[in-house]
């Protein structure tokens, strides 16, 4: 395959193209480092705030303690509502400015929000300040949220050596869901070493507090690493265009203009993770002890199972999807959600403990087929110009409208139908909608990162993307 005109790439002895070039083993080595703790950082943050929520409600909102929890988890909510407007932002700097660097300002924003929730006083010091400071806090920590799972994503695909995209961006999920875990772990820990005095003046700020030294080392590790080989040629196409005496699009209007369908497939294809990672991974400890009366501890403890279980098979469903291509593999995991949700769920109900806890494990398994393949997949989807914005602006939109809600949204219709197999319902419509947007969508696996472009000609002049069946030499 011949190297397209304009680019960085070159032709090999084989004549394969070699795309931007591969990057240095250390700069990936930094890449992967800094985008495990950004994102795991911002889980570990909702994973403690969700699970310590009683504490930071006494804390922050004292009196009545409906009223008081009501309030500690629409703030909880505030942070995604916010973050598609961080999508639009982040998404703009990475494409126009780099990856590197707008992930440098993201953590930073991210982590310093973080620690600065770990020292605030509470509302019997300094009253009503107390909760508009912690509203405050959590817009900032939302909107900066907004760019590290997406823009993780595309730098890892970026970065990845040849045939291996899937497993190198299987590090974002992995990443998220080892915060979660690890947020969930510590509120155990905590709550079961420290009585409720303690808990209430200090030991709640500490998961918050190590937001500090973890995110001055992932902005360490972020600032000595340079811009990935595809965003650097690139970047080489804009100077081109400006020294021809034009002015480079925007990539949000090159997104809407010119990638609209990827932009409507990006949409369909997040929708099972979005709604999958709330229902498997985080409302099944309140649906299995208030919906199916088991204890809340073992409810827990079998989350917890599951969690691990998505983290240990999210690396080998990465490795999968590099193997039989990221389509097949979101094609199998969304057939089995429409397959087995339903039974799933009707075994859970069934009493027995450890049949439910293997049934979220299987489940635990089968999302992480989903979303190891998910962030190169959809990195694929666009080209290098609008990557960051594209991922940026699915990812968060549909975890904002899908995702975000789902546990609310499964309490009321179980409450006002008395039907508990509402969340597998809701399952299967959101595989449905991403089986038919992966249907739709090309599987560019076997496709240069650089050579990404699914309209005719992107703006930057070059001809259409190598068709999926040429040569690529994986």
């Amino acid at each position: 395959m011949t190297s397209h005109s304009g680019t960085a790439g070159t032709v090999d002895p084989s004549g394969d193209h070699a795309g931007a070039g591969e990057a240095p083993a250390e700069q990936r080595r930094k890449a992967v480092v800094s985008s495990f703790l950004g994102n795991f950082v911002e889980w570990f943050d909702y994973g403690a705030y969700s699970y310590l929520a009683v504490t930071i409600a006494a804390a922050f909102f004292p009196g009545d303690t409906e009223n008081s929890l009501f309030m500690t988890f629409a703030l909880f909510a505030v942070s995604f509502l916010i973050r598609p407007f961080g999508a639009f932002f982040w998404g703009h700097w990475g494409d126009k400015f780099g990856r590197t660097k707008t992930l440098a300002w993201s953590i930073l924003l991210m982590t310093g929000a973080t620690f600065l929730i770990g020292c605030l006083p509470g509302a019997s010091t300094i009253g009503m300040a107390a909760p508009i400071l912690l509203l405050v806090f959590r817009l900032i920590q939302g909107f900066s949220a907004a760019g590290e799972y997406a823009g993780a994503s595309a730098l890892l695909s970026e970065f990845a050596p040849r045939g291996k995209r899937g497993r190198f961006a299987a590090i974002v999920p992995a990443s998220t869901a080892s915060g979660l875990l690890l947020g969930s772990l510590s509120a155990t820990l905590l709550y079961g070493l420290l009585d409720e005095s303690s808990m209430e003046s200090w030991g709640w700020r500490l998961p918050f507090l190590v937001a500090g030294p973890l995110g001055l080392v992932g902005l360490y590790i972020r600032r000595k690493i340079d811009d990935t080989p595809a965003f650097q040629a690139h970047t080489t196409r804009q100077m081109a265009i400006v020294e021809r005496g034009q002015k480079p699009p925007s990539p949000t209007l090159q997104l809407v203009t010119k990638n609209l369908p990827e932009l409507i497939q990006g949409f369909g294809i997040v929708l099972l993770n979005a709604v999958g990672f709330y229902v498997v991974l985080t409302f099944m400890p309140t649906y299995l002890s208030e919906n199916l009366g088991y204890d809340a501890t073992a409810s827990q403890l079998a989350t917890t199972i599951s969690l691990v279980t998505y983290i240990s098979f999210i690396f080998l469903t990465g490795r999968i999807a590099d193997r039989i291509g990221r389509r097949s593999t979101l094609i199998l995991a969304s057939a089995t959600f429409l397959v087995l949700s339903v039974p799933a769920f009707l075994v859970m109900g069934t009493g027995h403990y450890w049949l439910a806890v293997l049934v979220l494990v299987v489940m635990g398994a089968f999302l992480s087929l989903n979303d190891g393949a998910l962030p190169s997949a959809v990195s694929e989807l666009y080209p290098t110009a609008v990557r960051f914005s594209g991922f940026a602006l699915v990812f968060n939109i549909g975890n904002a409208l899908f995702g975000g809600p789902m546990s609310a949204l499964n309490t009321w219709l179980i409450s006002a139908t008395g039907n508990t197999l509402w969340p597998a319902y809701i399952l299967m419509a959101a595989a449905l909608l991403a089986l038919i947007a992966v249907l739709w969508s090309k599987d560019r696996s076997r496709t240069e990162i650089d050579d990404v472009a699914p309209t005719a000609g992107d703006a930057e002049g070059r001809p259409g993307p190598a068709e999926e069946s040429a040569p690529s030499g994986r």
